[in-house]
């Protein structure tokens, strides 16, 4: 934890963590935020994440996913039904893997910038 009482930025972000605290989980299931932090007991009801993070993630995966399409198929050339059985296959979990941390990083944000918002005043 960094002075102010405040953990790592990128600490949190990376690795899922409650954004005063550090320890505790920020995430209850895949993409649900917790209402509290189990250790530090941080309210995070107050989060204002929203789709923030879902439409950053869409935008850069979806740019390197198709650019990575017209690669293999330049290069290939496979069937159709590759390119269809290969990209989803590919970007869901890619999303959720990226979502995770893009999302912890807003919330971690929210906290320092409008802390009033999260149960700190």
């Amino acid at each position: 934890m960094s002075a102010g009482g405040r953990a790592s930025l990128w600490r949190v972000s990376l690795l899922c963590r409650c954004p005063r605290c550090g320890q505790g989980p920020l995430y209850q299931g895949l993409l649900t935020i917790r209402a509290r932090c189990p250790v530090c007991g941080l309210d995070l009801t107050g989060n204002d994440a929203a789709d923030g993070a879902v439409v950053a993630v869409t935008l850069v995966l979806g740019t390197l996913l198709v650019v990575l399409a017209f690669i293999v198929e330049f290069t290939v050339a496979p069937p159709l039904w590759v390119h269809a059985l290969l990209w989803p296959a590919i970007g869901t979990p890619l999303a959720v893997i990226m979502i995770r941390p893009a999302k912890a990083f807003l919330v971690a944000q929210q906290y320092r910038n409008r802390p009033d918002q999260m149960g700190q005043s």
